[in-house]
């Protein structure tokens, strides 16, 4: 049958429904447990001989004459009801087989009942439709290869795959966790504005509209960060934030464009205490969350539990390629680039050029590990190292070829941040439009004083590598182009 005329079908089923004066879609339910404490308290209930409500979606039907089977699932568990002429109304009854369907919700009150084979079940006194379903759940869902169908529908891929389910269950005990360990160490969580007249924090495109009622240009954030570093200005001394940030780049298996990020900064802290703070955060999570510390991600094995070494960017560079990272002229980085057929079109600087250096070398990085001595032209906003001023106190964790998390002492010189700034906006101005624009109200917020402090992000990429999938599949709604006709 067709699936037009399968919800043609499904349309008849439910003028019968109307006919017997059913509401179809009814505002409310009378159910008064939920299909996991049923079965829990499932003895107690067969003694009492208590009439329970439980309500849920069909997921199969069976049985015929005098007896019906359908099993229910209300989204904590599955029971089955059972259905006898002789223990309902005989109208009542026949009207559930003849427009009840997979996929209806419905409610249904009886008694808990033990069949001859020994399931636990209701034996059904009365039912009542609660949304009657137009559209039939496919059979054949299971083994289906098309990606983007899956993630169109996800909330069936969610609905008949129990490993998709438990997936999003963990990505919600992700954040959950990571928020239990910060609040547990006096962080203040913080909400701050999506929408900016100058987006900053990050190397990145932003998304660009027009706000009507303002009459001007602004930009969907690309970062948390300089928001939440003026409520260290305004006196918090420890912050955070999970939320959604958007960055109008190329889609890989590794990024997408909108995404959740986690980002914490504490004042009188730095990048050696953050460190030991991200590292203990990441256990924290993993434990949690998956009650181990070792994971197979890609080619990679990764044990969260080993102590994590330190990688100095200046000398694996140049053990590599023989170049010196903070020596060498822009002619020199873009030929070495070169050279390692690493270049790409963005290479037209030293600091695009040593990056793509350094990504050639990350992929080989199982980790997880510290990468840290990273020259102070590719951080605009940390804090330059009091030994050697050319690199900055920063740490990238590297994790299963990839960067998983970065941290740093804050930069709070406003002067140098100015600087830094402007040199960012001559990148921009010459072409670069990934790099940071000249952000003069934070620069004056920095200007009343803003305290040494540790800054640390990481985002959802870390829990699709921890699923060992592609990051788009382990959203629960990724963006997708509209479907065409």
């Amino acid at each position: 049958m067709s699936g037009d005329s399968i919800r043609d079908e499904r349309l008849r089923k439910l003028e019968l429904l109307n006919a017997a004066g059913m509401d179809v879609y009814p505002a409310r339910t009378a159910r008064n447990t939920s299909n996991i404490v049923f079965l829990d308290t499932f003895e107690e209930l067969t003694k009492s001989a208590k009439h329970v409500i439980l309500a849920g979606r069909i997921l199969s039907r069976r049985g015929q004459g005098g007896i019906m089977f359908a099993d229910v699932n209300d989204g904590t568990g599955k029971v089955q009801i059972v259905l006898q002429e002789n223990e309902m109304d005989a109208v009542l009854f026949k009207l559930f087989a003849d427009t009840v369907d997979i996929g209806d919700f419905i409610e249904v009150k009886g008694k808990a009942y033990t069949t001859k084979r020994g399931e636990k079940s209701l034996l059904a006194s009365e039912w009542r439709m609660l949304a009657k379903s137009l559209a039939p759940i496919p059979d054949q869902w299971f083994g289906l290869k098309d990606e983007e169908k899956i993630l169109r529908e996800r909330y069936l891929d969610i609905l008949l795959n129990p490993e998709v389910k438990a997936m999003f269950e963990r990505r919600s005990k992700f954040w959950q966790s990571a928020r239990e360990f910060l609040l547990e160490r006096g962080f203040y969580e913080a909400e701050t504005p999506v929408i900016e007249t100058s987006p900053g924090g990050a190397d990145a495109r932003p998304f660009q509209t027009h706000h009507n009622a303002l009459d001007i240009d602004v930009y969907l954030r690309i970062s948390l960060e300089l928001w939440l570093k003026r409520l260290l200005i305004a006196g918090f001394p420890k912050v955070f934030e999970i939320g959604r940030i958007f960055r109008n780049e190329g889609q890989s298996r590794e990024h997408l464009q909108d995404y959740t990020q986690l980002e914490t900064y504490e004042a009188y802290s730095d990048m050696q205490n953050g460190m030991r703070f991200a590292q203990d955060l990441y256990r924290h999570i993993v434990n949690e969350v998956y009650g181990k510390y070792t994971f197979e991600i890609g080619d990679h094995t990764v044990d969260f539990a080993e102590e994590w070494p330190l990688i100095d960017f200046v000398d694996v560079i140049e053990k590599e390629f023989g170049i010196n990272a903070l020596e060498c002229s822009d002619d020199d980085a873009i030929r070495a680039a070169r050279d390692a057929k690493v270049l790409t079109e963005s290479d037209d600087n030293k600091a695009r050029a040593i990056d793509s250096l350094w990504k050639s070398i990350r992929k080989k990085i199982s980790g997880p590990a510290f990468l840290v001595n990273v020259p102070v032209y590719l951080e605009p906003l940390a804090k330059r190292a009091a030994e050697n001023p050319a690199v900055v106190e920063r740490f990238q964790i590297i994790l299963a070829g990839s960067e998983m998390g970065k941290g740093f002492s804050e930069l709070n010189d406003p002067i140098d941040q100015r600087d830094r700034f402007e040199e960012q906006q001559k990148m921009r101005d010459a072409g670069d439009d990934e790099a940071q624009r000249l952000d003069e109200e934070y620069v004056k917020a920095m200007e009343y004083g803003m305290p040494p402090a540790f800054g640390f992000g990481v985002s959802e990429r870390l829990f699709s590598f921890l699923e060992n999938r592609p990051a788009h599949e382990a959203q629960i709604f990724p963006l997708l182009r509209p479907k065409s006709d």
